[in-house]
């Protein structure tokens, strides 16, 4: 998510955005439905929060959704009521600089049992992104230990207070996947999107647990193991992946990365691919980036999805879920993604041998910082400025 202050140009009418790449070995979307007929909107769930970024939930409960809000306080919503006891504020507190604060929030696996959960903060000294671990209190579902903290990774960031990615999930391999920007500044600078030795501008991979004195270990199938660069990482040439996710059915991973000047893109790996370099700042979305001195023997993996900016107009990618919820029928195994600026949404999927997207729902204005889901696959959205946390459903399906 960039604070680009643009004025937004509103999409027309039909907005196809096609595919750089053809879908080879099958479709990337399983049970792609084609575009909605009927009309969608959006259930207001839980009152208004103070600049909520992020919703999700845990494995097995239903009756919870999790409200990450900026400043560094989680919410519980309980059977669409928000509690007034927060679960978690953020001891110490977070950095409000820019596009710092409290970003994230992924739950283990194993929450049930373990009670472990995951936070992406800057940090308030210097805005170094954090990545910390907490434990649910064993006698309250609706209360985290603040005094659990444990510090599992710490990046060091640059003076810059902008392009921190932001996004914790774990994958159906049962990692923990972390996304980073390129650090901020215009152009990648420092080249770390581009640099095997540092940890921006990268998906990472890691196991979260404490093994051997160590806060972290990594998986053994990583694709730098053994070879030059950081261990951790799992893809690069990434420049703010503010949000990715992976398909519930199928296991893919897509991410939206938010682009410079020119394009937004969405990326895309299919389960069990590994190693990818999606090419920033050698290119952005498929053109050619700002660094010209790149090698051409890097094989880059382009985005399945771009759109163009508009000039003058704001435009800042929010990747969003292949939708598998009971509320979306009509649009079932799209690819469901947004833009912050615009309030756009649109749904993706195959098309004329290619990925193609059409245009969903709107909100003007409306600043779409993320989306989310429960515990049942249900498709959220988040309203940064608005305060706002609804469920997205269509009319074929039910309320």
């Amino acid at each position: 998510m960039d604070a680009r202050p643009r004025r937004a140009r509103r999409s027309r009418s039909r907005c196809r955005i096609a595919a750089l790449v053809t879908l080879i070995g099958g479709l990337l979307l399983a049970g792609a439905a084609q575009p909605a007929t009927a009309a969608p909107s959006l259930v207001p769930v839980g009152g208004t929060f103070d600049s909520p970024i992020y919703v999700t939930a845990p494995r097995g409960d239903p009756r919870r959704l999790f409200v990450v809000e900026r400043g560094g306080t989680i919410r519980v919503v309980l059977d669409e009521r928000t509690l007034d006891q927060p679960f978690l504020e953020i001891p110490g507190g977070v950095g409000a600089a820019g596009e710092q604060g409290l970003l994230s929030m992924a739950f283990s696996p194993g929450y049930a049992r373990n009670r472990r959960f995951y936070v992406f903060y800057a940090d308030p000294n210097g805005g170094d992104i954090r990545v910390d671990e907490f434990r649910r209190s064993p006698d309250d579902p609706n209360r985290a230990l603040p005094g659990s903290r444990r510090r599992v990774l710490t990046i060091e960031h640059s003076a810059a207070p902008n392009h921190y990615g932001g996004q914790l999930q774990f994958g159906p391999d049962g990692f923990l996947y972390i996304s980073t920007g390129d650090g901020g500044g215009a152009n990648d600078p420092e080249g770390d999107a581009q640099s095997g030795g540092s940890l921006l501008g990268k998906l990472l991979r890691i196991n979260p647990l404490p093994s051997g004195g160590r806060p972290y270990t990594i998986p053994r199938d990583n694709p730098l193991v053994g070879l030059p660069g950081r261990d951790e990482i799992f893809a690069a040439g990434l420049r703010n992946p503010h949000r990715f996710s992976f398909d519930r059915v199928t296991g893919n991973l897509w991410i939206g990365d938010v682009g410079q000047n020119r394009a937004e893109e969405v990326d895309f790996l299919r389960r069990g691919t590994r190693g990818a370099n999606f090419g920033w700042n050698c290119f952005e979305g498929s053109l050619q980036g700002p660094e010209a001195g790149c090698d051409d023997r890097v094989p880059y993996t382009p985005p399945v999805l771009e759109y163009l900016h508009a000039d003058p107009g704001c435009d800042s990618i929010t990747g969003g879920y292949v939708a598998r919820s009971p509320d979306l029928t009509a649009i079932a195994g799209r690819y469901v993604y947004g833009d912050y600026c615009r309030g756009q949404i649109w749904t993706a999927g195959p098309g004329d041998g290619r990925l193609e997207s059409d245009p969903y729902f709107s909100v003007d204005p409306f600043e779409l910082a993320s989306f989310g889901q429960d515990a049942l696959g249900r498709l959220y959205v988040v309203g940064l400025n608005e305060g706002t946390v609804s469920r997205l459903v269509d009319g074929a399906g039910p309320r």
